[in-house]
């Protein structure tokens, strides 16, 4: 196997910075590189100093899709794609993710690129992606999520109009069905994406894991599982040092200093 890295990691105050970087291949998705990003989450989760992520690519595409020669055949012999000390980046299966990540798309977003961004929680596209989750077109279905989130992000039409046809489409197309929350040109993807982790790691780290899975808990439990353990978590985080210091900055009009404690 080679030795070339296939993702790098970067961390930029307490955001970490995942690069797909297969560049040649048009960043497609081998074992290696499935193997290298589970790693990478699973550095960035157990970083008690890093608060988010912002998963981008190097080279002109995010990703071409599955280097489906070499992962096919391992799906279907039931091979283990995600090693045990990672976290799976499609967050499927345990353990999974608690800390937020930003995903920024460019150039070719197909098959897997689509479920990395819907397992993100925030998503950006540069103008001019071309999206696709075309597995059907090849004669399998996709088994990353896609089934899973896309009917809930996009509604039950727009999803099946893309799931079951495999065309393509763009970034405005991905914004109107709510795949993407910004479209942005190509030459400011990566200092946006950027601002916006930022943003999301200088707010209180407790705060922001609770509230993201308590969402998570609604959308994937439904209301009333969130419901009940929605008032437990909201008294939890009130009896932090973060919430203390949240209204001690509010009360002192300065920027608040959270600790994650």
């Amino acid at each position: 196997m080679s030795e070339t890295r296939r993702v790098r990691i970067e961390t930029e105050g307490q955001v970490c910075l995942v690069g797909l970087d297969r560049a040649e291949k048009m960043n497609a998705f081998d074992l290696q590189m499935l193997r290298e990003l589970s790693e990478a989450y699973g550095e960035f989760e157990a970083n008690p100093e890093l608060r988010c992520a912002l998963l981008y690519a190097r080279g002109d595409n995010f990703t071409a899709g599955l280097d489906l020669a070499e992962v096919g055949p391992a799906v279907a012999e039931g091979q283990v794609l995600f090693p045990e000390h990672g976290i799976d980046p499609l967050d499927l299966a345990h353990p999974r993710r608690t800390k937020p990540v930003v995903c920024a798309v460019k150039g070719y977003c197909l098959t897997i690129g689509v479920e990395l961004l819907l397992a993100s929680d925030i998503r950006l596209a540069a103008r001019g992606t071309t999206l696709a989750q075309m597995e059907v077109c090849r004669g399998i279905m996709p088994f990353g999520g896609a089934t899973l989130r896309f009917p809930q992000v996009a509604g039950w039409g727009n999803a099946m109009r893309y799931l079951l046809t495999g065309d393509r489409f763009d970034a405005d197309e991905a914004l109107r069905i709510g795949l993407v929350q910004e479209v942005v040109e190509l030459e400011t993807l990566q200092d946006r994406a950027l601002e916006i982790a930022r943003k999301v790691a200088a707010q209180a780290p407790l705060a922001v894991r609770q509230t993201r899975m308590a969402s998570r808990l609604a959308v994937e439990k439904g209301r009333s599982a969130a419901l009940v353990s929605l008032m437990d978590q909201a008294r939890e985080l009130m009896h932090t040092q973060d919430a203390k210091e949240g209204v001690l900055s509010f009360l002192e009009r300065r920027k608040a200093n959270f600790k994650g404690k």
